[in-house]
């Protein structure tokens, strides 16, 4: 199912189900028989709304069922799987509330190395041999709840998936929203950041470029010591002439630069002055 829908699942009406439908979940605990989603039939699937529970969508429907529902009114046996943000919990109907039962709805990968008839598995970095007994869907992948088949409860939980892999070590309260968060960071892990990307320029400064058209415009105001401050290059000492002094040409740009930053008037560009001195030539 897509995200955020529901699904409601009703017994095949066959000979063989006659002994389980519309029987509350304890008397099948009591016989032993297992609810499986090959015993069910899909009576109806749609999207869920935003405060929908299992309590919230059997009221909806006992009041009227959709056009499209294929069988009959919400009643005992039936089972309703709601999918939210990725997360499948599957409910068997009561005649009062629900029974959360798992393994309902599985991927049925037939690569899966884990299943709820998994025994004796061996965990890679755990001691001893597991056993699954409880599982979750989130977002489209199976992973399953394992105990030691040696110390039952005595011991902490793990959550591996599908394949045998460790994912959640030392669980000690089932698919609590801890446990739900480690899950999916597993599956969503953050994005790392490049050290090429950590050196690129920031956004203020691709601000100013684009305001004032020359990169670094906005910075080099503030830490040139001579004349071409507005060039691209920070804090460049004075250029010299042929003898090693500084030129004529170029104390005159400084001082420009000096009384226009006092006097609050733009800085002169080097192409202004260069193109006066290319005239007076």
């Amino acid at each position: 199912m897509d995200i955020n829908q529901f699904a409601v699942y009703q017994l095949k009406n066959i000979p063989e189900n006659r002994e389980i439908r519309f029987r509350p979940y304890h008397m099948l605990q009591e016989k032993n028989i297992q609810v499986r989603s090959r015993d069910y039939e899909q009576a109806y699937l749609g999207r869920m709304q935003p405060k929908d529970t299992p309590e919230i969508i059997r009221n909806r429907f006992e009041k009227q069922l959709p056009r499209t529902f294929k069988g009959h009114s919400i009643s005992v046996s039936d089972v309703l799987v709601l999918n939210k943000e990725g997360v499948v919990t599957s409910y068997y109907v009561e005649k009062t509330g629900f029974t959360v039962i798992v393994g309902f709805i599985r991927n049925g990968s037939s690569g899966a190395l884990v299943s709820f008839d998994t025994t004796n598995f061996h965990i890679e970095g755990k001691e001893g041999s597991w056993l699954a007994f409880d599982s979750m869907i989130i977002d489209g992948k199976q992973f399953f709840l394992m105990e030691h088949e040696k110390h039952g409860k005595a011991a902490a939980w793990t959550v591996v998936d599908e394949g045998g892999k460790l994912i959640v070590d030392n669980v000690q309260d089932g698919f609590n929203e801890t446990v739900l968060q480690q899950i999916r960071d597993y599956l969503n892990p953050p994005q790392m950041v490049t050290e090429s990307e950590r050196q690129k320029p920031q956004l203020e400064n691709w601000q100013k470029y684009m305001e004032n058209g020359e990169y670094l415009r906005s910075s080099e105001i503030d830490e040139e010591q001579n004349y071409n401050m507005i060039d691209g290059r920070r804090n460049n000492m004075p250029v010299k002439g042929k003898n090693g002094r500084p030129s004529v040409l170029a104390k005159l740009r400084r001082k420009q630069a000096e009384i226009a930053k006092r006097s609050g008037k733009p800085v002169p560009q080097m192409g202004v002055t260069e193109d006066m001195e290319r005239r007076r030539k």
